[in-house]
């Protein structure tokens, strides 16, 4: 177990990322003590703005544009897998809509759709260690499910991939989370991941992690903007 305040203050960056990544930024909003009627009270509201922005788009949004040339960058193409907040918008703008999940996982992945950013939650109760980001090796261990059952698979050598202490907690940068740090209907506990490659102003980073900030409540924020520095 690791307390928001540590969670975000020890969270690092490869400075392989930066290299080869240079525009990318990533925001950090956590908290301690989540108010699950609170988030539940503005789930309904978000989750139906977030589809009618999906819906009323007429064109592929720039910032997701870039990540999937990032996606490109280390061998994945868009048929193959998709950044999260290309996936939500897809899944957004179809007949099916949204899948519901619990309060906290639909207003953060609905925030993700509003502000065209990719954002990712860790239950910090089932959190070991702060947070890395990091090109693999390909050794990693990453527990996930197929056909139900759990598995551990490997990432690709170079893949960007989100570590703690334990394996990886996101394959793909942010493309598929493991079901070992995942959001449950009870997690009090929360981290946020909000990745961004839209240079210079990251504006939708910023709406974002300002908007969850208020949403949890009493929580700890950072962004880290350069190889080796910290912007708070």
């Amino acid at each position: 177990m690791i307390t928001a305040h540590d969670w975000t203050s020890h969270t690092t960056i490869d400075p392989a990322i930066w290299e080869r990544w240079p525009d990318y930024r990533v925001w950090l909003v956590a908290a301690d003590d989540v108010d699950a009627s609170q988030i539940a009270a503005v789930a309904d509201d978000l989750v139906r703005q977030a589809l009618e922005s999906a819906r009323v788009a007429e064109e592929v949004d720039g910032h997701v544009l870039r990540w999937q040339d990032a996606y490109r960058d280390f061998g994945v193409k868009p048929r193959v897998a998709r950044s999260s907040v290309d996936a939500l918008l897809r899944r957004a703008g179809s007949d099916n809509g949204l899948p519901r999940i619990n309060g906290l996982v639909d207003v953060y992945n609905a925030i993700s759709i509003l502000h065209r950013v990719p954002i990712g939650a860790e239950d910090l109760d089932r959190y070991d260690g702060p947070a890395r980001l990091l090109l693999a090796s390909g050794d990693e261990a990453f527990l996930t499910t197929s056909h139900g059952e759990p598995v551990i698979e490997h990432p690709e050598p170079g893949e960007p991939v989100w570590v703690d202490d334990i394996g990886i907690t996101c394959r793909r940068w942010n493309w598929r989370q493991t079901t070992r740090t995942a959001i449950g209907p009870d997690t009090r506990r929360v981290g946020f991941i909000i990745d961004s490659l839209d240079a210079p102003d990251h504006r939708g980073a910023r709406a974002a992690a300002d908007q969850l900030a208020v949403l949890v409540g009493n929580a700890h924020v950072r962004v880290i903007e350069i190889a080796g520095g910290v912007s708070c």
